[in-house]
């Protein structure tokens, strides 16, 4: 067996970027060099791996077949290295989140999980539910928390924790007073919403299916705190997780709108790709986030 680890390393950063001088750049190494490692890999193997459009690298069907097992080899020997040069350690472990699973729920579990493992490498990417999904089919996270729901074949999808959205509106709005609205208050509100690609505007979409296309939207924010400021100014109603308006709707600074017509309930995912290899140390945080299916949130 002739090729080396550096090579796989190359082709990955290749794979992951699309373009040899960016995936050199990565590994602080010259582009000639770079250039070298994944002809000598492909020399080799006698094929290809990639596609030349341009400047351009796309893996090809050889390429696709590849990296899962490159992939997986890779960290297996991270975390050999690991285990022989910090014996009393844990390897790293690259987590995703959506906004209102990564304030809500996350965080609190970093926290949970550093105070077991004091010396654990941990990140944390906070993004939306498509972004996420991304991520984690292009191997730059290990596995991610998600809102919405992901029919990606490549993914293992775990449904995790039940949540629930809420409608809300202001207390000078005048759906504030009405016991429970139908579809002809929900098409005469001005709405407040997060973005496409988010998983609570997924659960939105479905729970108003039928509404959709005659319904009044805005305004459209990334930010759960920017939406739940715009409806207390009064400029429109919002939907968004009953983790993220609990203290608000305890104050009576915010309003829900009960709708009996519509189905608000949704599950929380994990999802992990289907050919990632589970280390020691993610094997730690899936154990973390079995543990907290069915914790309460210790809400700010």
């Amino acid at each position: 067996m002739q090729f080396t680890l550096r090579q796989l390393e190359v082709f990955l950063a290749i794979a992951k970027t699309g373009n040899m001088t960016r995936a050199a750049q990565q590994l602080q190494m010259s582009q000639s060099a770079a250039s070298s490692a994944l002809k000598d890999l492909e020399t080799h193997l006698n094929t290809l791996l990639f596609d030349r459009m341009g400047k351009r690298l796309h893996l090809n069907e050889q390429g696709n077949q590849l990296r899962p097992k490159a992939e997986r080899l890779m960290a297996e020997a991270g975390e050999l290295e690991q285990s022989l040069l910090h014996s009393d350690e844990t390897s790293p472990v690259k987590i995703g989140a959506t906004l209102t699973i990564a304030n809500f729920l996350a965080l609190q579990m970093v926290s949970e999980y550093l105070g077991k493992y004091p010396n654990a490498p941990i990140s944390l990417e906070i993004n939306n539910t498509e972004h996420i999904v991304e991520q984690v089919l292009n191997y730059e996270l290990d596995m991610g928390l998600i809102e919405g729901e992901s029919h990606q074949t490549k993914l293992c999808v775990t449904p995790w924790r039940d949540d629930r959205l809420n409608l809300f509106c202001s207390t000078k709005h005048p759906l504030a007073s009405k016991k429970a609205v139908n579809d002809q208050d929900l098409l005469d509100a001005k709405w407040i919403l997060r973005e496409l690609g988010s998983g609570t505007r997924q659960n939105f979409n479905r729970a108003m299916h039928g509404l959709i296309p005659e319904m009044n939207i805005i305004l459209e924010l990334r930010e759960t705190e920017a939406i739940k400021r715009a409806v207390k100014h009064n400029i429109g109603v919002g939907c968004l997780s009953e983790l993220s308006l609990d203290e608000e709707l305890k104050r009576g600074e915010l309003v829900r709108i009960n709708c009996p017509e519509r189905n608000f309930s949704r599950k929380l995912y994990l999802i992990v790709h289907e050919q990632k290899h589970i280390s020691h140390s993610l094997k730690k945080w899936l154990d973390l986030c079995d543990k907290w299916k069915l914790i309460e949130p210790q809400i700010p």
